[in-house]
């Protein structure tokens, strides 16, 4: 045992540090001022995806600290579409976004992990393209549904241009 652990163990220094780490962890994180324009924007550029997890943390980040989503490049696929669930997203009508259900590395879920995985990617989208994706988009797991930025901006997503 290091010398630090057993003092921390052994002392009130436990609480102090644990105070202290938090109270520098409460000014090093961004606040959301709720002015406009001070608030950062995240632009996302040619997107083709990633695993859940990853997204569903890069997502509650940019929530928590009110960072606008511009999405700007040519594709934005897979995990990428979940950034229109952020309510400051604009889409540019020229993106092509890819649509397809959850699996594993390509290999299709059991229908429980499935019927799971499809809602909490649902519950990003806008109610039209929720009701789209639940009825079709999730069960293409090979491949992608295509949709222009055009299409979703008549679904109701806000335009960037």
């Amino acid at each position: 045992m290091s010398f630090l652990t057993l003092a921390l163990a052994t002392s009130g220094l436990r609480r102090v540090a644990t105070v202290a780490t938090l109270g520098l962890s409460a000014l090093l994180m961004p606040v959301n001022t709720g002015n406009a324009a001070q608030r950062a924007t995240y632009v996302v550029g040619n997107d083709r995806g990633g695993y859940l997890h990853d997204r569903l943390i890069e997502l509650g980040n940019l929530k928590r600290n009110g960072t606008r989503v511009q999405i700007r490049g040519r594709v934005c696929y897979s995990t990428c579409t979940m950034f229109l669930g952020l309510s400051d997203t604009c889409v540019d009508p020229n993106t092509t976004f890819g649509f397809h259900g959850p699996s594993q590395s390509g290999r299709r879920l059991d229908p429980q992990q499935f019927d799971y995985f499809s809602q909490v990617m649902a519950n990003y989208y806008p109610a039209q393209l929720r009701e789209w994706f639940m009825q079709k988009g999730r069960h293409r797991i090979s491949g992608v549904y295509k949709m222009k930025g055009s299409e979703l901006i008549r679904m109701g997503v806000r335009s960037c241009a």
